[in-house]
């Protein structure tokens, strides 16, 4: 049966900054998987990857069997990525901005509703997305994500810096919808909560490589930490010493 994603030795150098150092993971179908590391670990470097927006200094990566530097363009039409700093035109209202976005993707109004139910905008969906708070501007994203219903789903800090009730909201959007649909969604946090509350398996990333990977609570067992910051420190602090 083929991985939704597999990656294999995976590196990518910027100069003499190793970002990636040889790491191998495989993602099923259906699942939510959780990169977590600090800062500079490597998380995003990886995603952009699997997004096809950088190319690998070596090793493979494959999205539902397709490579995702020969078969570019096939890879394209299975995801949808959400960067963590991803912006909106502000001068578009949200149900325009959602209308725009399906018609990249190449759908119809039936998806530009779904978008507006995700995104839980009410009246403001018709307000200048310039107008919105950072909360409401995250949640149009997480909708254009997830409205186009992609094999797979690439999140990069889904919840940054977001307040408990616009992050909540945000979870429980994308739990409910890989459940209802099962599309499979990789997902970078430094929100411990979050991960063991999405995912169902993790890996633990420092300096570009993998240094735990399970479910985190058979890895937060096998630690003997009380919980996943714990394991965090203690498996992520001992890679750096």
């Amino acid at each position: 049966m083929v991985k939704a994603v597999e990656v294999t030795n995976l590196r990518k150098v910027f100069g003499n900054v190793v970002a990636v150092d040889d790491i191998s993971f495989e993602v099923e179908e259906g699942e939510i998987f959780g990169l977590v590391g600090p800062n500079g670990a490597g998380k995003t470097t990886t995603l952009r990857i699997l997004a096809t927006l950088l190319r690998p200094t070596s090793g493979s990566v494959k999205i539902f069997g397709r490579d995702v530097v020969k078969e570019c363009d096939e890879v394209r039409k299975l995801i949808a990525y959400l960067p963590e700093e991803a912006g909106a035109y502000r001068y578009l209202t949200g149900y325009e901005y959602l209308r725009f976005m399906a018609k990249v993707y190449g759908y119809g109004e039936e998806v530009i509703e779904e978008g507006v139910r995700l995104a839980g905008l009410g009246d403001a969906i018709h307000r200048y997305v310039g107008t919105y708070s950072k909360g409401m501007k995250r949640r149009l994203q997480v909708a254009r994500t997830l409205m186009v219903r992609p094999k797979l789903a690439i999140m990069d800090e889904p919840t940054s810096g977001l307040d408990v009730i616009h992050a909540v909201y945000v979870r429980d959007i994308i739990k409910n919808y890989v459940k209802k649909y099962g599309i499979t969604v990789i997902v970078s946090s430094h929100n411990m909560l979050e991960v063991e509350y999405l995912c169902d398996r993790i890996a633990l990333l420092s300096r570009g490589r993998i240094v735990a990977i399970g479910d985190p609570k058979e890895l937060i067992s096998k630690y003997d930490a009380k919980n996943l910051e714990e394991l965090f420190v203690k498996v992520v602090g001992r890679a750096t010493e």
